[in-house]
């Protein structure tokens, strides 16, 4: 009666010994790249999330310091992992195109909110109907994010920022209202579109030939054609004319890279602007 009980018993400790063999065997532990740290932000009244790349001898000499990337869109399902990815190929011993760098990536909780500044028009509420948080999330950035980082982190205050699209939007914003929170730019497709271009009509602090901050800044754009009802903005044009903009400086100090990508849309930009723009920002000089 209890006979096949037992067999049944037996053969699922001994399935389970099987198993847990098998799994140490494997020997499988974590895959570590670097911390998901978790800050309050009294600013945005909200707790965020940063996803952060360390270099691989980060812990190994306490003295280094190292340049801090900040991506824009930086959850994990988003821009994080292949921009670390692009920032750890370059900075291969055997590569060493760019300096070893943390990547900081700020996961998202309402983007459309955070990238866009006030509007007036219908348009842009329709579409982005949280929208208009831009100056504090610039806020939360200077007051709260890179003093955390600085803090927390061997990191100097030589600072990038990666943004894409509305993240472009915002980058491009923080270059013509806040410009000394950061030295390089990589600004990719960027939204201009919002507040039918308001940005583009602005004149910023970084035109002035006073202006003495070095910033290099990339522009990157794939062919991407009309933004979807607005008739009178083409993302191409308007990442030119950002660019011609940008190149009116007076500033001696300002330096500014247009890249066109015609075999790459708005989709698929990203990865390959990136890449070049580390090409581009830091050139080979031997």
């Amino acid at each position: 009666m209890y006979k096949p009980i037992l067999q049944i018993t037996l053969l699922f400790l001994y399935s389970f010994v099987l198993n847990a063999q098998t799994s140490d065997s494997r020997q499988s532990k974590p895959l570590i790249i670097g911390n998901i740290d978790k800050i309050h932000s009294t600013i945005l009244k909200e707790d965020r999330t940063l996803n952060i790349y360390l270099p691989e001898d980060y812990y190994e000499n306490d003295t280094l310091t190292y340049p801090v990337i900040y991506v824009l869109d930086g959850s994990l399902n988003e821009d994080f992992l292949h921009i670390a990815g692009i920032v750890q190929y370059n900075t291969f011993s055997w590569i060493n195109r760019i300096p070893k760098s943390i990547v900081v990536g700020i996961a998202n909780v309402d983007r459309k909110r955070d990238f866009t500044s006030v509007t007036k028009f219908e348009i842009d509420k329709k579409h982005a109907p949280t929208g208009g948080g831009s100056a504090k999330f610039i806020e939360f950035i200077e007051k709260e994010l890179q003093p955390f980082i600085l803090k927390n982190y061997k990191s100097r205050n030589e600072n990038t920022i990666v943004g894409q699209s509305l993240a472009g939007l915002l980058a491009t914003e923080i270059l013509f209202t806040k410009p000394h929170l950061f030295n390089k730019y990589i600004i990719v497709s960027p939204s201009l579109w919002w507040n039918d271009g308001a940005l583009l009509k602005t004149n910023p602090e970084i035109l002035s030939e006073k202006f003495n901050q070095p910033i290099s800044i990339y522009i990157g754009v794939g062919k991407e054609g009309l933004t979807p009802g607005l008739d009178s903005h083409i993302m191409e044009v308007d990442a030119n004319l950002l660019a011609d903009k940008i190149k009116q400086s007076k500033s001696k100090t300002v330096k500014v890279y247009f890249d066109y990508l015609p075999s790459e849309d708005h989709a698929t930009v990203t990865h390959p602007a990136v890449f070049n723009a580390f090409r581009i920002l830091y050139p080979i000089t031997n």
